[in-house]
């Protein structure tokens, strides 16, 4: 294939404490930016949709939306509080929505490689729900050879009985929210639960056998001090989980904590990303003398031939992604998409014999490539021969210009095999990919 080398305009200049607003997302979920979906570009899905099956990998995502409470930086779409009839109606809704896709051209006998299932909190399921759930998509999906079903769950609604259920049903990793051990901290961003919480749910999941066991950490909390966050990443280490993911705090402008800074109430002035990532770069070092390994900008391993985040890599990579459920997003036959985003437009479409489309965009061969190469920066190090392969062009030539400007910057090096960055340049890897985005994706809208 031909690809026209972009034309960039410069964003922010990458200095330190430089253009980063305190609103707004930091972490790049997706490219190009979800502000340039549009309702125009759902054909193209549907399209999609009806050619021959791909080669690459297949992924299942399942957005439960169901939540104790709603913690004040998330921005999820997820409700409150719901009686277990609404929780069963939109669990056949999504098995509804799972058969439809099953008799499409480009999935119809299509094995399932991963499977994640997000939230909101899943572990608000009961057993009988979560059985029904994916005893139901094994059903729609070729489910024996997937390689990875991660959970996520909370502490404070784990069960030993639950655990014992999703160990049965096939679910190979378990990601428990932990955020900090502190709890006035978590009190402070409007977590439910306590660090006693914390050190009884951990109990239960190590005894359940996963494959692998990863909780996350936030650093740069609402009020957060130094002694703090070494407390809590001293804590998870001394757990000993198979993964440990750090993610920087966020004020996403459609959650309790923007609404709170735009009307001056905030009981603690946030943290500004200079602290946040010098604390993700003492966290790092941390789990590295503890034994682990950082596998992204993200997420440290103990042992990165077993605990993989495959996930992450196989969707960062270019596979295909089945997004189920309210507002959940997908990426098919190079067509990113989300789902209609109110409970009873999601319910109301699938129940006309629809997939629940609400926006999408089609990528273009030059799309796919600054796609998969912004992504894959995520993971640090970006292995040169297969874009060549692929798409038939070197990446070092490509972007040739914001590679060397960010290789100035000692934020990353342009190797003959491989793009890799500094630790200084993966602390802030999602404020530098924007310097790869197309012309027409420059210093706009996020979201």
């Amino acid at each position: 294939m031909t690809l026209e080398h972009p034309v960039h305009v410069a964003p922010p200049t990458p200095e330190p404490g430089l253009g980063e607003p305190v609103l707004g997302n930091y972490f790049v979920a997706a490219y190009p930016p979800f502000s340039v979906w549009t309702a125009a570009e759902v054909p193209a899905l549907n399209e999609a949709l009806d050619r021959t099956a791909s080669s690459t990998p297949l992924g299942v995502y399942v957005h439960l939306p169901f939540c104790q409470k709603k913690c004040d930086y998330c921005y999820y779409l997820s409700y409150v509080a719901q009686p277990a009839p609404v929780v069963n109606r939109y669990l056949e809704t999504v098995l509804q929505e799972a058969a439809l896709y099953a008799d499409r051209r480009a999935v119809k006998q299509r094995p399932v490689s991963f499977a994640y299932f997000g939230g909101g909190t899943p572990s608000m399921l009961s057993r009988a729900q979560v059985r029904r759930l994916l005893s139901g998509l094994r059903e729609a999906f070729p489910w024996d050879e997937i390689e990875e079903v991660t959970f996520e769950c909370a502490p404070r609604s784990v069960t030993s009985e639950f655990l014992v259920a999703l160990r049965e049903l096939g679910v190979t990793r378990l990601s428990m929210g932990v955020q900090s051990f502190d709890d006035t901290l978590l009190a402070m961003n409007g977590r439910t639960h306590l660090a006693a919480d914390i050190q009884r749910a951990f109990r239960l999941v190590d005894q359940a056998g996963f494959d692998c066991v990863n909780l996350d950490l936030m650093c740069g909390l609402l009020g957060e001090t130094e002694a703090q966050w070494r407390e809590s990443v001293r804590r998870v280490i001394e757990l000993q989980p198979d993964g440990v993911t750090i993610y920087q705090t966020e004020i996403p402008r459609n959650t309790r904590l923007c609404r709170e800074f735009e009307a001056g109430a905030l009981p603690a002035q946030p943290v500004s990303w200079d602290v946040k990532r010098a604390r993700l770069g003492e966290g790092f070092g941390a789990l590295e003398q503890g034994g682990y390994t950082v596998i992204s900008g993200y997420n440290a391993v103990r042992n990165p031939e077993r605990h993989r985040f495959l996930y992450q890599d196989h969707l960062w990579g270019g596979a295909d992604l089945i997004g189920l459920g309210v507002a959940s997003f997908g990426y098919l036959g190079g067509v990113h998409y989300q789902n209609r985003t109110t409970l009873e437009d999601y319910e109301a479409a699938v129940a006309r014999g629809e997939l629940p489309f609400q926006r999408a965009f089609k990528l273009s061969d030059h799309d796919r490539l600054v796609r998969e190469f912004v992504l894959q920066l995520k993971l640090g190090v970006v292995p040169l021969a297969p874009f060549r392969t692929r798409f038939g062009v070197d990446p070092v030539e490509f972007f040739a210009d914001p590679l060397q400007k960010l290789a100035a910057a000692g934020w990353l090096t342009c190797e003959e095999n491989a793009v890799r960055l500094t630790r200084t340049g993966l602390l802030r890897v999602d404020r530098l990919l924007a310097h790869f985005y197309d012309s027409r994706f420059q210093s706009i809208r996020y979201t």
